[in-house]
């Protein structure tokens, strides 16, 4: 029996629910100990940079934890001691917790984001840099096996926790294992070979010549994201396409850090729909209604180590995905997205142009539904299923 704990939120955060929902799918058992926080990834970040926040962090954390303690003893006393314990995403905290409650039970921890490196590309400098890499290394410490979702971020591993020799105060081999972030199954709506029928789409399922290019992007807009690279690619885009009588439409999602210059940067650009937030139960339509969902498009340091939700989530919706061409994202689905410059808002735009093309855009569709099943949550467990398997845990 393994047992998912922890603060997150499968909603806002769908990585934790993609893992519990890949393992069940391979026959684990599966109970969930969860008491969400309640604060997004923005949120936690401003509360650490902003420390006057901090109180209502420790409080509502501790809040959670007596719950998790209280629900922790009761499925014990219920069914045992678990097998596993699964620490999931933003379970930096967590797994101190998971630890002290089970000082012999294999800890697993779902490390998507490293603490330091996250607010380091989001701004933050100097002392609270430093104090969040020790953050990240007690996190570490705490876990048997720490789960990350690129080679670039295994590299990132202190290399004195994840030496082959070093081994837990269990004996046991500490070690890192690659998952791909994945999409969840609520993203994975009937699509036909063509695509989404909706309007300006034909009955074949692919796009009325008369319809627009229908582009969509989603997130937080911040530097990793490329959000402004995005805009100033749209701005371009835009009228290009629509002076060959081949229009784009454009919707974007999410606030942030870099929204006001995104705006600024599309301000008096026809075509364009912004939505400031959208509902997560709503999110999966809103993109599956488009023909293009962008992934990112930043330069940073972080930017080249990660392949973000939004890739996965676009292919699971049906979509033709354009994103970044960085080493991860090409290496793990570079035959089923379209890849584009990080950073070059002029190539973005070139390709959105070329694929008004309806000739260019359902060849790309036929990429990227060729790669729709690998994105499933059952598909991306795999190394997962496979480090419980060398510690004896099968279904």
């Amino acid at each position: 029996m393994i047992v998912a704990f922890g603060t997150y939120d499968a909603t806002r955060h769908p990585r934790a629910g993609v893992l519990v929902a890949g393992l069940r799918a391979h026959g684990h058992r599966v109970d969930e100990l969860n008491r969400p926080l309640g604060f997004s990834t923005a949120e936690r970040v401003r509360m650490l940079r902003q420390p006057w926040r901090l109180p209502l962090l420790v409080v509502r954390l501790l809040t959670c934890w007596l719950a998790l303690v209280r629900d922790d003893v009761a499925h014990r006393r219920a069914h045992g001691a678990p097998d596993v314990l699964l620490v999931g995403y933003l379970g930096h905290f967590d797994v101190v917790l998971a630890r002290l409650l089970h000082p012999r039970t294999p800890v697993i921890l779902d490390h998507l984001v490293f603490a330091a490196d996250t607010a380091t590309d989001r701004g933050a400098r100097g002392l609270r840099v430093r104090l969040l890499h020790g953050l990240d290394r007690l996190a570490l410490a705490c876990a048997d096996v720490v789960v990350v979702d690129t080679d670039e971020h295994r590299a990132m591993l202190p290399g004195s926790l994840f030496a082959p020799a070093v081994r837990t105060r269990s004996r046991r081999t500490r070690q890192a294992v690659v998952v791909p972030v994945g999409a969840p199954e609520a993203w994975f709506a009937p699509v036909r070979d063509g695509g989404t029928p909706d309007e300006g789409t034909s009955d074949d399922g692919t796009r009325d010549d008369a319809g627009p290019l229908r582009v969509v992007f989603f997130g937080l807009f911040t530097p990793l994201q490329g959000a402004v690279v995005i805009a100033e690619a749209l701005a371009d885009a835009l009228p290009r396409a629509a002076a060959t009588g081949r229009p784009i439409s454009a919707t974007l999602a999410g606030t942030g850090q870099d929204h006001a210059a995104a705006r600024a940067a599309l301000a008096g650009v026809p075509g364009v729909t912004w939505h400031d937030w959208v509902e997560p139960g709503d999110l999966p339509g809103l993109v599956a209604d488009h023909d293009v969902c962008l992934g990112i498009l930043g330069a940073t340091p972080k930017a080249l180590r990660v392949v973000p939700n939004k890739v996965f989530q676009g292919l699971a919706a049906g979509c033709v995905v354009v994103t970044s061409d960085t080493p991860p994202q090409r290496r793990l689905l570079g035959d089923h997205i379209e890849l584009v410059p990080a950073g070059d808002a002029a190539a973005l735009a070139d390709r959105l142009v070329a694929l008004t093309d309806p000739a260019e855009l359902a060849a790309a569709r036929m990429r990227a539904l060729a790669g729709r099943d690998t994105v499933r949550p059952a598909a991306v467990v795999g190394p997962l299923l496979d480090a419980l398997a060398a510690r004896g845990v099968r279904p």
